[in-house]
């Protein structure tokens, strides 16, 4: 007998879904850190009226992030590792991020409907303040990520990376923090460019160098151990796709690795993963040819460009990573 359990538990998510956000957004779990507090005082500490405040408390607790017992609210086990941002494990550093995805994804039947994306987000046509505020957006992530692909990779020979598309460059300082010395490189679109300095300036990222430069149209002007493209190609049209690798490969030196990332991609038969195949709905509503691509597509893509030992693992976060090694 067929029952709707598979339809109310997907309905039921997002509630809870949204109090993790709204958690987030206030900064709840860092704010608790190890310790236990009222309503009251976290209310005082984050300015909010606390009876509301209880409320979402409350809801964060019927779901396990939370815990309480006497009127006392403390972090939850996974809370505490994950939703702390004092914490290496911190997995909420794209929390804003996430809420202009989620936004997006209430779009999907207009987009469809209207054959466009109803929340087309362009790159190439923002202005000065529109591109500073989601790169800014984007810093904290980066640095996570950053943290994410040192630990995967040796490092070790690396003396030049480039960041391709990497928005306000802060993969570069995550990256970098155990091995400084590396010399690193920001390539991006003008209007991200200009912004990009002020921002790495913040995270005492000086010392990169910002390009100007169109990966989808010619390579960087330098030549780099590691290239890194990450959340770039899944943004981009598949012509534009396979050039930005093609040009990925020529800001290589012989024998270079390249790092190509993202929660954009899916299996060959586009049913998995899960947030790969989502994802492809949510850059319906974004991008006007961007989409999730599958691994055969890029593995034929970066063949062509001349990388071998082609790998395909998953990071801690759950983004997907492709690595290769140019012919030398």
């Amino acid at each position: 007998m067929v029952d709707s359990d598979r339809i109310d538990k997907l309905i039921a998510a997002v509630p809870s879904a949204l109090a993790l956000r709204a958690g987030l957004d206030l900064g709840i779990f860092t704010r608790l850190g190890g310790s236990a507090v009222t309503a009251d005082s976290l209310g005082a500490a984050l300015k909010v009226e606390p009876d509301r405040l209880s409320r979402l408390l409350y809801a964060l607790a019927s779901i396990g992030l939370l815990e309480v017992k006497d009127g006392q609210f403390r972090n939850g086990a996974e809370a505490s590792a994950f939703l702390d941002a004092s914490k290496p494990t911190y997995r909420g550093g794209d929390h804003a991020l996430l809420r202009e995805l989620w936004g997006a994804d209430l779009l999907t039947a207009e987009s469809l409907r209207q054959n466009r994306p109803a929340a087309l987000h362009d790159f190439s046509e923002a202005g000065p303040e529109a591109a500073a505020a989601f790169s800014r957006m984007l810093a904290p992530g980066g640095v996570i990520f950053g943290r994410h692909l040192a630990r995967e990779m040796d490092l070790s020979a690396i003396g030049s990376v480039i960041d391709i598309g990497g928005g306000p460059g802060t993969i570069l300082v995550g990256l970098r923090e155990q091995r400084p010395q590396i010399a690193a490189t920001l390539m991006e679109l003008p209007t991200v460019a200009a912004v990009a300095p002020d921002i790495l300036s913040e995270y005492g990222a000086d010392d990169v160098v910002v390009e100007e430069g169109d990966i989808t149209v010619a390579p960087s002007i330098g030549r780099h151990d590691l290239a890194i493209l990450k959340a770039v190609v899944q943004v981009l049209s598949p012509d534009q796709a396979r050039s930005s690798i093609l040009n990925a490969a020529r800001c290589l030196t012989p024998g270079g690795e390249i790092a190509i990332a993202g929660w954009g991609v899916v299996d060959d038969d586009r049913l998995g993963p899960p947030e790969g195949v989502f994802l492809n709905l949510t850059f319906l509503n974004l991008y006007r040819h961007g989409e999730s691509y599958t691994e055969g597509q890029y593995r034929a893509w970066m063949t062509e460009a001349g990388f071998r030992d082609i790998s395909r693992s998953r990071l801690t976060d759950g983004c997907t990573l492709f690595r290769a090694r140019l012919t030398a």
